[in-house]
């Protein structure tokens, strides 16, 4: 692995901290593996998906987020958990980031999302993988994004989407990365799939 990280073009190093080392990979354009199911054997390493409890009734619906100690963010510390809500117009498309250490707890509750996930972490067996994963309102799942998974999302549909999330540190813009959604090594493809 020494050997293979020397040759690694300057271009294609991320990031490297405490033994996490990330690296852009080398990617034909496409969306990767679409994942249809949260216990999907195509899932980067790490990344996990739960349904969210939904029940609809005839005043609308109840979506329950999260219970403190339970779930996917079971683990989160309750001292530095933090919550947060980003509003996204139809179209937008906001990627990739990614975290040395923090660890993310997507829940989408509106509209639609294309969740784009790209493994940068240079000694995971899935390194180089990229999931999508459309949730929100037609499929309601959580999504857990750990440190070294460059991340982004696409508001697909004619609605605005709303997505909480939970994470397992307060934000720290040092631990902010930012890649380009178009990036030439991931070619992520964010047009329409007409399949």
């Amino acid at each position: 692995m020494a050997g293979e990280a020397a040759t690694i073009p300057e271009d294609r190093k991320v990031a490297q901290s405490a033994g996490l080392e990330l690296v852009l990979p080398v990617c034909e354009k496409g969306i990767g593996s679409v994942i249809l199911k949260p216990d999907s054997a195509q899932l980067i390493h790490g990344v996990r998906i739960e349904p969210v409890a939904l029940w609809p009734d005839d005043r609308g619906y109840f979506l329950e987020i999260q219970r403190l100690g339970r779930g996917l963010a079971a683990h989160f510390p309750p001292e530095s958990t933090q919550i947060s809500a980003a509003l996204s117009y139809p179209g937008t498309i906001k990627a990739f980031h990614y975290h040395m250490h923090q660890t993310d707890c997507w829940s989408p509750v509106s509209g639609s999302l294309q969740v784009a996930l790209v493994d940068l972490r240079m000694d995971s067996s899935t390194y180089g993988a990229r999931n999508t994963i459309y949730a929100g309102m037609l499929r309601p799942w959580q999504i857990l994004i750990p440190p070294g998974v460059a991340h982004g999302y696409k508001v697909i549909g004619m609605d605005q989407a709303m997505l909480v999330y939970l994470t397992d540190r307060f934000y720290d813009p040092r631990d902010e990365g930012r890649i380009p959604y178009n990036n030439p090594y991931i070619q992520y493809d964010w047009e329409m799939q007409h399949k």
